[in-house]
């Protein structure tokens, strides 16, 4: 059975990307600077609460008024890099998806029409002013996306088993921004070459054009985050998903379809009975 755990679980696992300061246009840079310097190590789980904390009032606050000024941090090769949490942004992105996700009659009894309206509104209008903005954060609820893996090799596989007490497991791919392009570039010319285009090609297409707009000196990370706690410690310690989908990757540039097709199934059979629990009772 998944571990149990007393804080608060999302089954969702985060693409980021960790930008060096130098990215930052002023003030923003000198803010990020301070805030390196300070110290401060948020989690995914402290964005969690307060995300939460906004849903008790009534009516509830689906995105935040003022745009977070929190951000996770490392240092990579000396240089400090931050991944903004921009959590304003990425609830009004959220809500746009919820429509497509669940029941009318659900969706208003979580999310009244006049408060999402107003919410839409607000997006729009901060849009016009901020045509540019894009989140350094993708999440993705109850699965990994199969593309992602993409971006990685086995090698940069961390994995740690959470076997001291009250710290849950962590399994993270890390790996330079330019490595991550370079391997998505591969993949799609793969797929284009063998293969109709389809919803892994198009997923592609979609994270390479997000990753374009980032610094070339980024470190892009993959983190299962919450999903640690939906799946047990022998699947965690076993999952090689990314391996997996860059066996599947090099048997398409090989004319090796039945591989290809042997490798993408272990794949979307892993990630398909972790969607299901989704609907478990």
């Amino acid at each position: 059975m998944p571990a149990v755990t007393s804080v608060l679980v999302p089954y969702a696992s985060y693409l980021r990307v960790y930008e060096p300061l130098a990215a930052f246009p002023e003030p923003e840079r000198s803010h990020w600077a301070r805030y390196a310097r300070s110290g401060r190590t948020p989690t995914a789980q402290d964005e969690l609460r307060r995300s939460l904390a906004d849903l008790l009032p009534t009516p509830p606050v689906p995105v935040p008024v003022h745009e977070s000024a929190e951000a996770f941090v490392v240092e990579v090769d000396g240089v400090v890099c931050v991944c903004p949490w921009r959590t304003r942004l990425r609830g009004w992105l959220a809500l746009e998806e919820l429509a497509g996700q669940l029941p009318e009659p659900v969706l208003d009894a979580v999310l009244p029409p006049v408060v999402r309206g107003q919410a839409a509104a607000d997006y729009e209008a901060w849009r016009e002013r901020n045509p540019d903005a894009r989140p350094w954060i993708r999440t993705a609820v109850w699965q990994v996306p199969v593309r992602w893996f993409a971006l990685f090799a086995d090698e940069e596989r961390e994995y740690e088993p959470g076997d001291v007490p009250g710290v849950p497991p962590l399994l993270r791919y890390r790996t330079p921004m330019v490595q991550a392009r370079r391997r998505l570039a591969r993949a799609l010319k793969a797929l284009r070459e063998t293969i109709d285009e389809g919803p892994l090609t198009e997923g592609l297409v979609d994270v390479g054009k997000w990753m374009e707009e980032f610094h070339p000196r980024s470190l892009v990370e993959l983190d299962y985050g919450g999903l640690v706690h939906a799946l047990t410690p022998e699947q965690l310690a076993d999952d090689r998903s990314a391996a997996d989908l860059a066996e599947g990757i090099a048997a398409l540039r090989a004319g090796d379809g039945d591989g290809a097709g042997e490798a993408y199934g272990r794949l979307a059979e892993r990630w398909r009975a972790v969607r299901d629990r989704q609907f478990a009772n």
